[in-house]
């Protein structure tokens, strides 16, 4: 059985008297992309220094690659790109400097720099500024410059806090586009975010964190199905529009509903097998049905309803 990316057990870290993180049980499987949700102070800073060996933990297993972070901390640096919320670039340097320094410290030689460098920098789209100095670059520029010096000895795991925070628009297409192909190489990510409906196009599962505690973890319809999230089903018919609204206002599970001229909108509290039944019902009722679909999954109701019930889903 081949060893998970990421092993937490039992995580656990202090501040004083102060509890950042809680326990904390956690698996990511290598090539996975986990997103990291949930409100500041939460934890999810502090968990991410702990795997990124910055932060010791207070007590609990935490594993990179099957090395423990703190037994180990030089082959898990090996295998990890971190990239924290706050970073720090050095202004007096070229684009093509900076990266430079940063293979030099990992022991990458020149003639292998010259290589891999360019086709950093055309990765996350800064080839035009190989030799601008980092101080002219745009904070999504600098976002980027910083994600590629993560890859510069292309690491198994990339820990990336926040990588959207305080980007425009553009920047942060930009920013999920590269993400994206990183994905598709075969890199495992673990990425924490409030843009949260861009992180539900990217991310294979979540970890809902609060008060330092996990308290919902997989993928995100298994979530909302636990949680019984509002669902928005959009049914759309040939005929009989005011017969099939007044037939789906009579079950069972139906939240607020609204018709327009092609179909009718209806907010489902059921899970998957009660909406295949309610299908099923309007055929044998002899409605003619167009389509039957349901709305992208909104993380974000996601999120609203397990801060706001407190339910452990973990």
């Amino acid at each position: 059985m081949e060893t998970p990316m990421i092993e937490i057990q039992g995580l656990t870290k202090s501040f004083g008297s102060f509890q950042a993180v809680k326990g904390i049980d956690l698996t990511i499987e290598k090539g996975c992309v986990f997103g990291f949700v949930g409100p500041n102070g939460a934890g999810k800073s502090t968990t991410m220094s702990v795997l990124a060996t910055l932060t010791a933990p207070t007590s609990g297993t935490v594993k990179v690659g099957g090395f423990d972070v703190t037994l180990h901390p030089k082959e898990v640096r090996k295998r990890i790109g971190y990239m924290p919320d706050f970073f720090g670039v050095y202004d007096q340097l070229k684009t093509v400097e900076y990266m430079h320094f940063y293979g030099a410290s990992y022991g990458i030689p020149k003639a292998e720099r010259e290589q891999l460098i360019p086709q950093l920098l055309e990765l996350v789209n800064l080839s035009d500024k190989k030799d601008a100095y980092v101080d002219t670059l745009s904070r999504g520029m600098k976002q980027r410059l910083c994600l590629a010096r993560c890859l510069v000895h292309d690491p198994d795991l990339l820990i990336l806090d926040e990588p959207a925070s305080g980007l425009d628009p553009r920047a942060r297409i930009e920013m999920r586009e590269i993400l994206k192909e990183l994905k598709a190489m075969g890199k495992t990510i673990i990425i924490s975010s409030h843009i949260l409906p861009e992180l539900a196009e990217m991310v294979d599962e979540i970890g809902v964190i609060e008060h330092g505690s996990m308290v919902a973890q997989g993928n995100i319809s298994e979530i909302q199905s636990k949680l019984r999230v509002k669902r928005v089903l959009y049914i759309r018919l040939l005929d009989r529009m005011e017969e099939a609204e007044s037939f789906l206002r009579e079950q069972p599970l139906i939240g607020r509903l609204l018709r327009d001229e092609h179909g009718i909108h209806v907010h489902y509290e059921g899970q998957d097998d009660e909406q295949a039944a309610l299908l099923l019902q309007l055929i044998e009722k002899g409605f003619r049905i167009v389509s039957f679909s349901e709305a992208q999954t909104n993380l974000e109701d996601v999120f609203l309803e397990i801060t706001k019930g407190g339910e452990n889903l973990a």
